[in-house]
């Protein structure tokens, strides 16, 4: 891979610039009162450590705190994308340092994904806890395999560990969780730790990653980067948005070019005073995909290069209008939840001989909490004296975040249980499939000038037609299977029509009464 050519004016001055000016995308909680980090900063100038303004900035941020003494990230969490050869672990890992100091007893647990990864972290800041500085403070460094921890004089301690290997959990009483590799952290990882940290009144905790692969199982950042940038837009627009997260994302953009000194300086607000020339060239030279260097080296997230996905084309071919809907057949509703528990769709399938036609019913944006009972109340309406749900032959719900409260609260309004199918991972994989399909195969149908097996309302469906033009495959499994994923808009309405056009296709009884699907 050749190296990036030098520009002709000197690389800017990183080491000077602001955390506002480093990170493309700086994204703070409300509610922002004061900030733990002089106390920080000043154990730290005791220790000799000095950190650039964009760190200083950082620790702010992430140390900032409401009016109540509470963390303002503490719900949300710290979430920061950067890429690799920036530091980030010298940078959380002092301040980490100082407040084990600052405060007695404290208990962190720092997990990355891989082994490697993590006896690499525990080596780096062993290092630092030798420092002649620092050397005092710390009790003892033990290197046992599996127990790899530091302690410091005060009882504070930080304990290593692998997430493939089942590090975390179990225990209590946790302060500060660090995330590393978090975009190779799932959402069973997470739930498996995150109560650590349940039983302390001020916790913290710090994702930390690159952006992620296709194939890296990343819900978890993914979730919250798009949470993030969607309260950005709302803020930008003028709106108050509250908000209990900080998303911090430094890098180059998507138009950038790779090859230019000063772009790697713009990503890597550590280059070239911290680090140096040679180790980006031997990053690069471990980095051989050039899509890799873009995440890795760049911190570019593979979204904003994403130009649509399968259906961007076949999704307007097969459009009708209101005159050409089915009013009679078997009909089936699919509910999605997304993984944030932030959005939730509301999709409706009705089929007439071998047409199937699909539309978006409803899609909600905010907590889906809130959307529950209504959307069971809507189930229950009577259309000309029968409930709504008797017309249909199934009603099809995917989404950890609701699916399962929404099946409760449909039994107990007298739904019965065996209308309702809660899909399971690989029935979600198969409605997937099967609206992609058939999508496939009824614009085909167009073009030879025949009858399509599926169709979509042409007008009303706003955000159902955004949805069908971003969303992409993204794969789920080691075995090529895959769902819905919308890196650059809400992937809930394509999830939506999908179970529903499932429920319909496997569910072919017909029900109760007549009309359109609403």
């Amino acid at each position: 891979m050749p190296s990036p050519r030098p520009t002709k004016t000197s690389t800017p001055t990183t080491s000077e610039r602001k955390l506002s000016d480093v990170a493309k995308h700086l994204v703070v909680p409300s509610g922002i009162k004061t900030t733990g980090y002089p106390s920080v900063e000043a154990q730290c100038r005791k220790m000799g450590v000095a950190h650039d303004p964009w760190q200083k900035g950082l620790g702010r941020a992430i140390l900032a705190k409401r009016e109540n003494g509470l963390y303002a990230a503490g719900i949300g969490g710290v979430l920061i994308s950067i890429c690799r050869q920036v530091g980030k672990t010298f940078t959380i890992g002092t301040i980490i340092f100082a407040l084990c100091i600052i405060f007695p007893r404290i208990k962190v647990l720092w997990t990355a994904h891989h082994s490697a990864t993590s006896d690499e972290t525990f080596e780096t800041l062993s290092s630092l806890a030798k420092r002649r500085r620092i050397a005092p403070y710390i009790r003892s460094v033990r290197a046992g395999n599996g127990k790899q921890r530091i302690v410091f004089t005060n009882g504070s301690r930080i304990m290593f560990g692998a997430r493939e290997h089942g590090f975390g959990r179990g225990i209590p009483g946790v302060t500060i969780v660090v995330f590393d590799e978090c975009q190779i952290l799932k959402a069973k990882a997470l739930s498996d730790m995150i109560p650590a940290a349940n039983t302390v009144k001020n916790p913290l905790i710090i994702y930390m990653g690159t952006p992620p692969k296709p194939e890296d199982p990343a819900e978890v950042f993914k979730a919250r980067r798009k949470k993030a940038l969607a309260v950005k837009k709302r803020r930008a627009a003028g709106e108050t948005v509250d908000f209990d997260t900080l998303w911090v994302e430094v890098g180059a953009d998507r138009d950038d070019d790779v090859e230019d000194r000063n772009v790697l300086a713009k990503a890597n607000p550590s280059f070239p005073h911290r680090t140096p020339w040679e180790a980006i060239l031997r990053l690069r030279e471990n980095l051989t995909d050039p899509a890799d260097w873009s995440r890795e080296g760049l911190g570019i997230w593979d979204e904003e290069n994403a130009v649509g996905g399968p259906l961007k084309k076949l999704w307007p071919q097969l459009a009708v209008g209101a005159d050409q809907v089915p009013t009679d057949g078997v009909r089936a509703y699919g509910v999605a939840f997304s993984a944030d528990a932030m959005r939730v769709s509301l999709g409706g399938c009705i089929i007439a001989g071998e047409r199937a036609h699909t539309e978006l019913i409803d899609a909600q944006q905010g907590p889906v909490e809130e959307t529950l009972a209504p959307l069971a109340d809507w189930f229950v309406e009577e259309i000309d004296g029968v409930p709504r749900w008797r017309r249909a032959s199934a009603i099809v719900l995917s989404g950890r975040a609701g699916a399962i409260v929404l099946e409760r609260l449909l039994i107990e309004r007298r739904v019965p249980r065996r209308r309702i199918i809660v899909v399971t991972t690989p029935q979600y994989f198969q409605a997937c499939g099967l609206l992609l399909e058939q999508a496939t195969a009824a614009a085909s149908a167009v073009k030879r000038g025949e009858q399509p097996i599926l169709t979509h309302l042409a007008s009303g469906q706003v955000q159902m037609d955004d949805s069908a033009d971003k969303a992409v495959q993204e794969k789920r499994a080691r075995d090529g299977a895959w769902g819905w994923a919308s890196p650059a808009g809400d992937e809930t309405p394509v999830e939506a029509v999908s179970l529903a056009l499932f429920g319909a296709r496997t569910g072919r009884k017909k029900r109760e009464g007549s009309g359109v699907i609403l």
